[in-house]
């Protein structure tokens, strides 16, 4: 059940890489803020659920207006920066982080909020003979859906080979006549779409809270780093394999160090060496393959 629980993590992760990979293999662009969508996406979703007492109500609102919301603050603030240092980048989205934190604050307060899980999906299923939450199976069931739709469109469509065009060679692109400012907006805006459905699809299982969106975001870059800049498939594998690691290790690390250390201090250091396990394995990536694993073939 622990490997399942790992493949629902990655799924999540992969929901949030997916879309700022191609951000970051398209335009160069360092979205910090991307996490901030993943927050408001939670946020909609929890408000829109207690008021309504709907869980699909709270996603057919929630997910467009995480992404109209995505397409806002890029005609606001990010275009000015495309053609800016990556320092630049850093410090204003960095600000929008600051900015989202503040606003969730003084409209739903600073404690943590909950959104209760659907009533057709409580309880438990049986998988191989051991009972599985139903909420988490169908998080791992959104998160493949939403992988083959994007691979659709990917590799399917003619916005999807504009994409792979443009994080190919954008220069390129935009020469042969294409607007690429227009791809731009889009791919921010439906990276911000799926950052939504990734808060929507967690907020039943974590609690809703200023600042959710900083800790996701920093194994969401190792993800993008680790499978490669402007590579689907490289987050979607890259996503996987840091949720298992991270999943497995804080549930089988701390049974192990009991065996060598006191109980209480095995119980503390179990997640932190899964924690660290993470970065030694995006060190040891880079090291032997620094494109990452999936790096996006040109041409």
């Amino acid at each position: 059940m622990q490997a399942l629980n790992g493949v629902q993590l990655g799924l999540l992760l992969f929901l949030l890489s997916a879309g700022l990979t191609l951000v970051l293999g398209i335009m160069s662009f360092l979205n910090l803020a991307h996490g901030s969508f993943y927050m408001m996406g939670a946020y909609f979703a929890a408000a829109l659920y207690g008021w309504t007492g709907s869980f699909l109500v709270a996603a057919v609102v929630a997910i467009p207006a995480t992404l109209l919301l995505g397409l806002l603050v890029e005609r606001i603030v990010l275009f000015r920066l495309y053609d800016r240092d990556h320092l630049y980048q850093v410090l204003a989205t960095f600000g929008l982080i600051l900015f989202f934190n503040e606003l969730v604050r003084i409209l739903w307060g600073s404690s943590s909020i909950y959104m209760g899980t659907p009533e057709l999906l409580t309880g438990s299923i049986q998988i191989l003979g051991l009972p599985y939450p139903k909420y988490r199976f169908a998080v791992i069931c959104v998160g493949l859906l939403v992988a083959l739709v994007l691979y659709w469109i990917i590799h399917r469509t003619r916005i999807g080979m504009l994409i792979r065009a443009g994080a190919s060679n954008a220069t390129m692109v935009g020469m042969l006549g294409v607007n690429i400012k227009r791809i731009n907006m889009l791919v921010l805006g439906f990276g911000a779409g799926l950052a939504g459905v990734a808060g929507l699809m967690s907020a039943p299982i974590m609690s809703v809270q200023p600042g959710m969106g900083e800790p996701i975001l920093i194994l969401t870059l190792v993800v993008i780093v680790t499978g490669g800049i402007g590579s689907i498939r490289g987050a979607f594998y890259g996503a996987l394999i840091v949720g298992f690691v991270d999943t497995i290790g804080r549930a089988f690390l701390p049974w192990i160090l009991r065996e060598l250390l006191d109980r209480d201090l095995a119980q503390a250091l179990g997640p932190a060496i899964a924690s660290i396990a993470i970065y030694l394995f995006m060190a040891v990536v880079l090291a032997i393959k620094p494109e990452g694993l999936f790096q996006v073939k040109h041409g």
